[in-house]
């Protein structure tokens, strides 16, 4: 599964599910020499607006990572470099309840990344889920997706390993849809504990 297969239903989700929405996909961003593109972002303009900044990861992405190290350090570096120096400013609100922005690390629903996360399934797990972006109160998420078919109609589901449900947890594996691509790979992965 390539990353544009992944790219195509998360903002076909995006469009479907809110009224007004801004997309940007493979979005650079250049902070005093902090470079790097993100792969899709999403301004939510509905009350109130919420910005999601998304890293997408497939089978050749962990394949040629040298570890979640390497992951993780990508999709930091988005949380730290995206908005300072653009245009692009994220603002507090009195009376927010929910994060501003949701930082979002989508993995496919495949044997290689499932063996992946579960192979760092201890650093993917210790991200922690809430964070502050430029004063804006943010929220982690790192995820598998799902139900990328019923994008059309907002279906798509992140179902997270480091929200205190680890991958290996019986949590995450009655989250996951039985005929999904997710509860597929999670059957053919090698070393993957069955959550039991």
């Amino acid at each position: 599964m390539r990353e544009d297969e992944l790219a195509a239903p998360v903002v076909t989700h995006f469009r479907a599910s809110h009224d007004a929405v801004t997309v940007a996909l493979e979005e650079p961003y250049d902070h005093y020499g902090n470079r790097g593109q993100l792969d899709v972002y999403v301004r939510v303009r509905d009350s109130p607006r919420v910005d999601h900044l998304i890293e997408l990861k497939a089978d050749a992405a962990v394949r040629r990572a040298t570890g979640a190290n390497e992951v993780l350090r990508q999709f930091r570096r988005a949380e730290q470099y995206f908005y300072p120096g653009s245009d692009r400013g994220v603002r507090r609100r009195l009376g927010r309840t929910e994060p501003g922005v949701r930082l979002l690390l989508l993995f496919a629903p495949t044997v290689a990344c499932v063996e992946h996360v579960a192979e760092h399934a201890t650093l993917y797990e210790a991200v922690e889920p809430e964070t502050r972006v430029e004063a804006v109160d943010a929220a982690r998420k790192v995820a598998f997706l799902v139900g990328l078919s019923e994008a059309p109609a907002g279906g798509v589901r992140f179902l997270s390993v480091n929200d205190g449900a680890g991958l290996a947890s019986t949590a995450f594996r009655r989250a996951v849809p039985d005929d999904s691509r997710l509860a597929d790979a999670l059957a053919a992965a090698d070393g993957v504990a069955d959550g039991s």
